[in-house]
């Protein structure tokens, strides 16, 4: 889902709305813009600007707690590569092996996040299987190879889970609901506003503004991608320590 294209997809939906309601305000005969029909029209207008507002609060609460959750497990991903590289590393020169796999998973990960690679992803069973084959021959060993397939293993288990979460959070439909609440919403103003510059100028920003709001929430929920995307500054200054 392009997001610049929804944003402007929205964006002509909502003030051509407005400009609908210009043209129906010459067709409507005088008796049926009333005061009374103004009264109710503006209820009913009140009752959708409500609903649309807590369907974009919806949407943008859900687009931050999924990019929130993103951004804390790369940086639990960070952490625990840089504890497992330095256990690695007290290990001793027997986990050479292994510190060469764990960067390869990391550079694999830093590709795939941030899909600058078409390349299908690296197991991390090989990590794994690295630090089992690592032969523990004093009980410092043994210490250290338990704890670090204990990291290898939650490795493992945030990869996949951040693999589940990459697909979208914001549903279609809550955007289609939202956008005819909006549209409506916009040609009632123009319904009952007589045309003129500053009318135009004011429905125009104001469309322009729902637009970027929506523009901005699709964005966001694609955090590795995008305007507003995760920085991949820590997995990067981990990575330049591994091996060190």
């Amino acid at each position: 889902m392009n997001s610049l294209l929804v944003g402007i997809v929205l964006f002509s939906c909502v003030y051509g709305g407005a400009l609908l309601g210009f043209a129906l305000r010459s067709r409507i005969p005088e008796d049926h813009l009333g005061s009374d029909t103004r009264d109710v029209l503006k209820l009913t207008t009140g009752l959708i600007g409500t609903m649309s507002a807590m369907v974009l609060g919806l949407l943008v609460a859900s687009a931050k707690s999924s990019y929130d959750k993103q951004k804390d497990e790369l940086i639990q991903i960070c952490a625990d590569v840089a504890l497992l590289d330095r256990g690695l590393a007290h290990y001793g020169p027997e986990a050479a092996e292994a510190r060469r796999t764990l960067r390869t998973t990391v550079e694999d990960s830093l590709s795939r996040l941030w899909n600058r690679s078409d390349a299908p992803p690296a197991s991390g069973e090989s990590l794994y299987d690295a630090v089992e084959r690592l032969p523990a021959a004093s009980d410092a060993q043994r210490s250290i190879k338990a704890a670090a397939s204990q990291i290898t293993l939650s490795l493992g288990r945030i990869r996949s889970l951040m693999h589940a979460q990459s697909g979208r959070s914001v549903l279609k439909p809550l955007l289609v609901v939202v956008t005819l609440w909006l549209t409506v919403t916009f040609v009632s103003f123009g319904l009952y506003a007589r045309p003129n510059r500053v009318v135009h100028v004011a429905l125009l920003v104001s469309a322009l503004s729902v637009a970027s709001a929506i523009y901005l929430i699709l964005e966001m929920d694609r955090p590795f991608e995008g305007l507003i995307r995760i920085s991949d500054a820590p997995l990067r200054d981990v990575m330049s320590r591994l091996g060190s």
